[in-house]
């Protein structure tokens, strides 16, 4: 029985000898990186995305080094116009006239009355009360015209009430006896602004004297249906187009701007997410806010890296990206879109790129990307090995101390 446990000791040893040599052979294989082609992998290695440069799926992909000079870049090729900057114009006057509104006229005139006699009387003046006469609503014309009687086509279009009042009563001089005027706006569609988007209901909103602020219009309307952290709102005015996140106005009361005539406000909702994939805690499409994220807040919400898999020098994010973002070394090829197929790597075992992860911008429809360490690649192939050839050992050791 010795003899036969000696035997099998050293059949043991060259059976450990042989998974040794093995797992070394796996690791100085030419053209693997760290572990065999044929070993399953969740993604590239760091060796295999730093190549990735002649994929033959995208050419001429930019492989890009994050430090703090790249992020500050990034953030200002995409600092956001903020209204009060773009529509820094002092508000224009809300109770001008235009084609379209509707008015109503009424003229007083001192007794006796000389021109408007069939007037209504005012009981409460007495015998020498003024009579009134208030004209059928008119809507002005594409002229920008009303008919009043013996004063005539009045031009209105361009004009507030008071300055109207005063064209009547000079029109009216001489021919009424010391005539007063009121007009009243009982339809404006001039002074209004548009809203429309992801609202409770779209509407043309009248601008008043008070000023309308940007808000205010958007409570009139039932606010919006989106949450607000995933609402964006667009305004128009002109050729000006521009946009900012609703919690961003909510926060900054400057941003809160007064609206002018013709404004349009757009409410947006945005379903911005990341893809991660990897070495990470989680592997999903993450959704984000209006206002963005940053790397270090997507990889919190990735589950972090995984300590068992993760290799931290490895960190990549794979983006198509705008051609003036950067200063690149050599000018890069283009999508047809125009866009520069970017890979940005990250090394975490630095402390310093933890502050650069905190500022460095995380886009709509990025990936977000961590390769396995080569250790765990071993670990993998180890365990693949153990598994194929214990039992074999084991088997053969029980025969022969049978």
């Amino acid at each position: 029985m010795a003899v036969d446990l000696k035997i099998s000791g050293r059949r043991i040893v060259s059976y450990a000898r042989l998974m040794l040599v093995l797992a070394g052979g796996s690791i100085l294989l030419p053209g693997c990186a760290t572990y065999p082609g044929w070993l399953q992998s969740s993604g590239p290695s760091r060796a295999q995305v730093q190549d990735g440069g002649d994929s033959q799926g995208v050419k001429g992909i930019q492989l890009v080094e994050v430090d703090d000079a790249v992020a500050r870049k990034l953030i200002a090729s995409r600092k956001q116009s903020l209204f009060s900057e773009v529509f820094a114009a002092p508000p224009q006057p809300t109770d001008v006239i235009g084609a379209g509104d509707v008015i109503e006229v009424s003229v007083w005139e001192a007794p006796p009355a000389m021109l408007f006699g069939t007037g209504l009387m005012d009981p409460r003046m007495g015998p020498a009360a003024t009579r009134v006469t208030a004209f059928p609503e008119q809507m002005v014309s594409s002229e920008g015209t009303i008919d009043i009687p013996f004063a005539g086509h009045v031009p209105v279009a361009g004009h507030n009430p008071q300055w109207i009042e005063e064209e009547i009563v000079n029109r009216l001089r001489g021919k009424a006896n010391q005539p007063q005027v009121l007009v009243r706006v009982i339809r404006n569609t001039t002074s209004t602004v548009t809203l429309v988007g992801e609202v409770t209901v779209s509407a043309r909103v009248p601008l008043t004297a008070r000023g309308e602020r940007l808000l205010d219009v958007l409570a009139s309307a039932g606010g919006v249906k989106q949450p607000v952290n995933k609402t964006t709102l667009q305004i128009t005015r002109g050729d000006l187009v521009q946009s900012l996140p609703l919690d961003l106005i909510i926060r900054d009361p400057k941003q809160n701007i007064v609206l002018q005539p013709g404004d349009v406000i757009t409410a947006l909702y945005q379903s911005l997410s990341f893809t991660v994939l990897g070495a990470t805690g989680r592997n999903d499409e993450v959704n984000f806010e209006a206002q963005g994220i940053s790397l270090a807040q997507a990889l919190a919400r990735s589950g972090g890296l995984n300590d068992a898999r993760a290799d931290a020098r490895s960190v990549f994010i794979f983006r198509f990206e705008d051609k003036a973002a950067l200063d690149w070394k050599s000018p890069p090829a283009t999508t047809p879109e125009g866009k520069v197929p970017v890979i940005y790597e990250v090394d975490l075992r630095d402390p310093a790129s933890f502050f650069v992860a905190q500022s460095f911008p995380v886009q709509n429809r990025d990936v977000l990307y961590v390769s396995n360490a080569p250790a765990a690649e071993l670990q993998k192939f180890m365990s693949l090995v153990v598994s194929t050839i214990y039992p074999a050992v084991a088997a053969k050791t029980l025969n022969l101390i049978q």
